[in-house]
Formats: structure tokens, sequence, C-alpha cells
């Protein structure tokens, strides 16, 4: 009778804690600081888009508990990605992650791809630009199309933060499309593209390839010219005199999309509660002025559609990849 009552008691035990553990995975949230990994420098678009998201997150309460910015720029993201991976199963750590999450480990640049981490949503899809400075003689993409069809290697371009991501991909699309020999093309890598800028207005580069943001201060301020831009329609506001690659005649459109992604290893609650808060974030007026100020495009889908989004850009990527000459 005692080994039978000593039994259930026991039985009833484990299946109470078990119990209380489903509710408290059901009910995950962040219980202290969340650190919100950057794989930039300060100053980049994928920065720039941490720091948005920290800061609505903040003054909107949607996440309750303290949030930090942290820069772990260096190897095309992979010194941040290692960082996050230090931290399995743990909901405290969140980024956005760059086109680069599908790019780098097809050129070798890093051993780690989407699959290694937790997809949690997809956020904004931006466009590549163009770039150089306001005295340089190249006026238009004729111009630089040109120049480069005589020499590819005579012109050096910018680009962040690493060979073969989506803002290599942005020129190199509508330079092969336009007769280039992209493979010899003279293009170097940096930390972020506001350093990529700095160096062309400096007189160290020639031409930048960029996302957005981080041209239209410039081009406000008349110091650099935007001669390309790789969406299918003209932007508005400071970007509505910049021409696509389409009405040069140029096979040139392209965007890419940004996500979120956690450690390896989230559970489905904490995941859950971090789709929430992108969702959220995505909703709110003031995420969308973000975007607009940007020139970014939102296309928020949950965990599950950016898991299929990264896989099936991942293989096509590899074919873009091999005639730029990164993938063999």
């Amino acid at each position: 009778m005692k080994k039978t009552l000593l039994k259930t008691l026991t039985g009833a035990g484990l299946a109470l804690a078990a119990a209380t553990t489903v509710m408290a995975q059901a009910t995950w949230k962040p219980e202290r600081n969340v650190e919100i990994i950057s794989g930039t420098a300060a100053g980049g678009a994928v920065d720039r888009a941490n720091r948005a998201v920290q800061r609505i997150w903040q003054e909107k309460k949607i996440v309750e508990v303290s949030t930090i910015v942290m820069n772990k720029p260096g190897g095309g993201n992979t010194i941040a990605w290692n960082y996050i991976n230090q931290h399995a199963g743990d909901g405290h750590y969140v980024s956005i992650a760059p086109y680069t999450l599908l790019t780098n480990k097809l050129v070798g640049t890093s051993p780690l791809t989407w699959s290694d981490f937790t997809p949690i949503s997809l956020l904004f899809n931006e466009y590549m630009t163009v770039a150089v400075r306001a005295d340089s003689p190249i006026k238009t993409g004729a111009d630089l199309i040109a120049r480069l069809k005589k020499d590819p290697s005579s012109l050096s371009v910018a680009v962040a933060s690493t060979l073969g991501n989506h803002i290599h991909i942005g020129i190199a699309k509508a330079m092969k499309a336009a007769g280039v020999d992209i493979r010899k093309m003279k293009v170097i890598a940096f930390k972020s593209s506001g350093e990529s800028v700095t160096n062309l207005l400096g007189g160290h580069i020639d031409v930048v390839s960029s996302t957005t943001p981080n041209v239209i201060a410039h081009v406000q301020a008349g110091t650099i010219r935007v001669i390309a831009i790789t969406s299918a329609q003209r932007m508005p506001g400071a970007l509505a005199t910049v021409p696509t690659w389409s009405e040069q005649g140029i096979d040139g459109t392209f965007s890419a999309s940004q996500g979120a992604i956690g450690p390896k290893g989230l559970n489905a609650a904490q995941v859950a509660f971090w789709e929430g808060a992108f969702q959220k974030l995505s909703q709110s007026d003031e995420w969308k002025k973000e975007l607009a100020a940007s020139y970014w495009d939102g296309n928020y889908l949950p965990a599950k559609d950016a898991a299929k989004y990264y896989e099936t850009q991942a293989a096509e990527l590899r074919g873009i990849l091999t005639d730029i000459g990164l993938v063999k």
C-alpha cells in the first residue's frame, strides 16, 4: 500500500513538474537584458536596422526587459554569428540577419548558413545603389559600363561587408548583363557600407555599391552621385532622380530580404515570443517610418515562411555566385 501510494505521489509529482515546464515554455518571455547582435561596424545599414529595432521595442514596450545593440564586426558577419551560437538555446540573443547569411557559406567566407540558426522572421527587402563622387567623370550607368568593358580592373569598387554578398551581387549582376568581365573587376570589401562611402569621399575608391540608407544623406549634401539602383521602379524623395538599371537598358533588377534570427536550438515558445515581437514591430508606425526613410520595402513573414525563403534563395544563389567567379 505504501509503495503504491509512493508511486502514485511520485507519478503525480513528475506529471506536475512536466506540466509546469510546459506552461513555462508556453508563456516564455525574456527575463534579463536582451542582446541584439550587429555583425557590422556602427553606421552600416544592418547596424541601423538593429538599432531601429532596439529603439522601437523600448519606446513601444514591445519587449519589456532592457535591450542593447552589440557590434561584432569582422569576417563578413562570422564573428557575430559565432558569438550568437555560443548561446545555443538562449532566447536572450537575436539579430537582424543580412543576406550574407545565405551567401557566406557558398563562397567559403564562413562555415555557417541560415540552417545553423533559428529563423524567426523576414522583415524587409532592400535595394542596392551604385554611386560615385560628385566630381567623378562617370555620370551614368553607361559611363561606368564603358570604362569596365574596356578594362574591368580600371576602377576600384567598394562593397560591404564581404565579397559575394547581396551588395556585391547588386553591381555584378548589372555589369554581367552589360557584357563586363565581372571576374576581373577590382572589388574591395569594407566592414560596413558607411566605411565604403567614407573611402569614396576620401578618394581611395572609385565606385561604391551600397544599400540605400548609406547614400541618402550624401546625395542630399551633393557630395556623391548615385547613377543606378536595382529596384524595379524609381524610388521617391532624395533618390527620385536616380534611374533604375532597367531604365538604362540593363537587366539589373535585384532585391535582398533581411530577416531576424536567434541562436540554434530555440524552442517553439521562444520563437513564438520573438515572432510576435517582430510582427508588432512591423505593424508599428515608427517602423514604417524607418522603412520609408531607408527606402526599404516591408515584407514581414513568420518563422516557417522565413525558413522556406532562405532554403529557396540559397539554391538560386549558387548560379549567380558561380558567374561572379566565387563558386566553382
